[in-house]
């Protein structure tokens, strides 16, 4: 599995914009449990976050919204946040990501 780099912009605000490209490697993909485990992350942080697989983008807050997404083991997405905390939150989602959810398959 390669997952991408971490990709910075900034507005004329200087609030930054964070992306980063990944892929699940853990056995079941995005089902409940990954689910929560991002949601929790994601909500202690102050920016905007979101995961994006393919046209879909949803809240990565939201439990719910993530489920949505239907993605299985090799999906794609893409985890996007700004604010002033956007690169510790899209660095923390892809480490839980790239650590499989700690699920043993």
């Amino acid at each position: 599995m390669t997952n991408g780099e971490r990709s910075v912009t900034g507005d004329a605000n200087g609030v930054e914009t964070v992306s980063r490209d990944v892929q699940l490697i853990n056995k079941y993909g995005l089902h409940a449990r990954p689910a929560t485990l991002i949601a929790q992350s994601a909500k202690t942080f102050k920016s905007e976050v979101v995961l994006i697989k393919g046209d879909e983008k949803v809240d990565a807050k939201s439990i719910f919204n993530l489920m949505t997404l239907a993605a299985e083991k090799g999906a794609k997405l893409t985890i996007r946040a700004t604010g002033i905390d956007a690169k510790a939150a899209v660095d923390k989602i892809a480490a839980l990501v790239e650590a499989r959810f700690n699920e043993d398959d």
